[in-house]
């Protein structure tokens, strides 16, 4: 058990900021090359333009950014907005999701921090590959399953066994609604990517998270999808191409922070 009173909480602080803008660097490389089956480990990062590799002191998180301008080093090219804000949104959510946390400290505690960390990487990650490829790739809808799965029991929220049937739940309710919309209309509606996902919810903010998520991200996306159409002159909404995965991971967020769900009784 560790007493985090005799540390300054600026200092504390700090340490989650940088570690949340680490793990933004890291997530820019699972966005930039999962969706194209290269290894997340090897090479390491190179300017997308001349190919030149960064130096460890070209690639310090938000930093590097500042002082190169924004543009590569070797070639001048145009470093993308994303790497800074993938940076920078991380380290803010890690740092709002740590202030929760009691300041005397066990290992369920930790084990519960990382895990509410890990979803929102997860998030993350998701947001930026479905809106650039429209997928939801399986490493990160099963492969967060599994994490959420192994570390289920240390979760201070909500019991293991209701996270687990949540999870199933989610997922076996979505993929039948799916399938007979997708009969009925000839439309796909909700992806493969979104649906394994919604299992990904369930196991990691239970049955309440999974129906205050849909609620939110319904809403949200609904608006946006209207204002989308409108934008595309598109006569139907229906006919509007939009990514669902950003909306879905947006309500979770939110349940995540605010809890709505008890708001709402569900």
């Amino acid at each position: 058990m560790i007493d985090l009173h005799a540390l300054p909480s600026v200092f504390l602080s700090a340490i989650v900021i940088v570690f949340g803008l680490i793990v933004g660097s890291f997530l820019n490389v699972v966005i930039h090359r999962l969706p194209h089956d290269q290894s997340i480990v090897s090479p390491g990062s190179s300017c997308p333009s001349c190919k030149t590799p960064i130096r460890w002191y070209q690639n310090i998180p938000l930093l590097s950014f500042l002082i190169l301008r924004g543009k590569c080093a070797k070639c001048g090219a145009a470093i993308h907005w994303r790497y800074p804000l993938v940076e920078f949104l991380t380290a803010v959510l890690f740092f709002i999701a740590w202030r929760g946390v009691p300041l005397v400290v066990d290992a369920q505690a930790i084990i519960s921090q990382f895990r509410i960390w890990f979803f929102i990487s997860i998030c993350i990650v998701i947001t930026f590959i479905d809106l650039d490829h429209r997928l939801i790739p399986d490493e990160l809808s099963l492969g967060g399953w599994v994490v959420g799965l192994l570390t289920a029991y240390w979760d201070f929220r909500h019991g293991m066994g209701q996270l687990v049937i949540a999870s199933f739940l989610g997922f076996g309710f979505f993929f039948l609604f799916a399938l007979l919309y997708e009969k009925a209309t000839g439309r796909v509606g909700l992806g493969g990517g979104d649906i394994k996902f919604m299992g990904t919810i369930g196991i990691f903010l239970g049955l309440g998270g999974i129906w205050a998520s849909l609620l939110l991200s319904s809403i949200i996306g609904s608006v946006v999808g209207v204002i989308y159409a409108k934008l595309q002159k598109e006569k139907s909404l229906l006919r509007a191409s939009i990514p669902y995965g950003p909306f879905l991971v947006l309500g979770a967020l939110v349940e995540l922070f605010f809890e709505v769900s008890k708001w709402l009784n569900l």
